[in-house]
């Protein structure tokens, strides 16, 4: 079989070895794919295994031999399951390999805010400390035993945000589209959620109903001095509106882990926002979770030529 790899760059840079791969048949690897070299790099394919590029009809359309895509990652937006479906391609995602990562990653935004981790560093390096007239210069700090936490979107991530939060004593609030029970957390309306958060987290997919949710009404419910965070898809959030909430003081910061436009344009509304820190789409990437990552796309593989494919998606 021909195995092509289409985007290898935005799973490994040399740290986690492909040649996994190669069992399956002769593997052709591409760091980056544009989306006008897709089609001629697919056409002679039976598997496809890619993380961002585009599987739509047209190209899909030049490529008569495929019969099974590996997606490196958990979204597949970028797959026409429409005509999968006609063709009869098997289509499988990657779920919940970075649920540990993205809850981590969350804690670090949270405790650099909290801890002023970055700025106390940036005081030692600037040789401020060794100018001091006390041993312990004060940056305000704050504790985060006793805030509460609003967790927008409970699945596995928001549980293990759940569970982080739980051990530092905060209390938690969730707000689910679905039914949920989880002891120690309040389930509890997205407006209550808002006013009562001194951290607001999301953890929600994006869809038709969260695109652009946190917007100009939704940051105007907040507290004033309340935490932003979002680690889940940049296009939840309306940018000029976390932009205007930030400059005007109507909460009290943000950080962000995603955008709407990735990587980052040079015209971007966010850079150089007030009180926001972003780092770039990292909270998925510790080298154990790009591992797991791999490690499912693998067994996808494995169980698809076995006959009892898992992780299916479908329209």
């Amino acid at each position: 079989m021909k195995v092509v790899i289409m985007d290898s760059a935005t799973v490994t840079r040399g740290d986690l070895d492909m040649d996994r791969f190669n069992k399956y048949g002769d593997v052709t690897v591409y760091e980056l794919t544009k989306y006008e070299e897709v089609a001629e790099r697919i056409k002679d394919a039976d598997i496809i295994l890619c993380n961002k590029s585009a599987m739509d009809r047209h190209n899909l359309e030049q490529a008569p031999n495929v019969k099974f895509i590996g997606l490196f990652a958990t979204g597949y937006n970028n797959v026409d399951l429409s005509y999968t479906n006609e063709r009869g391609i098997t289509v499988c995602n990657a779920a919940s390999y970075s649920t540990e990562a993205v809850a981590q990653h969350t804690f670090a935004l949270i405790l650099n805010k909290y801890n002023r981790v970055a700025e106390y560093n940036e005081f030692v390096k600037e040789g401020q400390w060794t100018k001091s007239r006390v041993f312990s210069p004060f940056i305000q700090m704050s504790e985060l035993y006793g805030k509460t936490i609003g967790i927008i979107g409970y699945g596995s991530i928001g549980k293990k945000v759940a569970d982080i939060a739980k051990v530092f004593g905060m209390k938690v609030l969730a707000y689910n589209r679905s039914k949920k029970d989880d002891e120690g957390v309040s389930f509890v309306s997205m407006d209550e959620l808002l006013a009562n958060s001194d951290i607001v987290t999301i953890h929600c997919p994006l869809n038709d109903e969260s695109e652009k949710m946190c917007n100009k009404e939704f940051f105007s419910k907040m507290k004033k001095d309340a935490y932003f965070i979002n680690t889940s898809r940049g296009g939840v959030v309306d940018e000029e509106d976390l932009v205007a909430a930030l400059e005007n003081d109507i909460i009290g910061g943000a950080a962000l882990d995603v955008i709407g436009v990735e990587p980052m344009t040079e015209d971007c509304v966010l850079k150089g926002a007030k009180n926001l820190v972003i780092t770039p789409h990292a909270a998925w990437a510790p080298v154990e979770t790009r591992s797991r990552l791999l490690d499912i796309v693998e067994e996808n593989i494995d169980m698809y030529l076995k006959g009892t494919p898992i992780n299916v998606v479908t329209k």
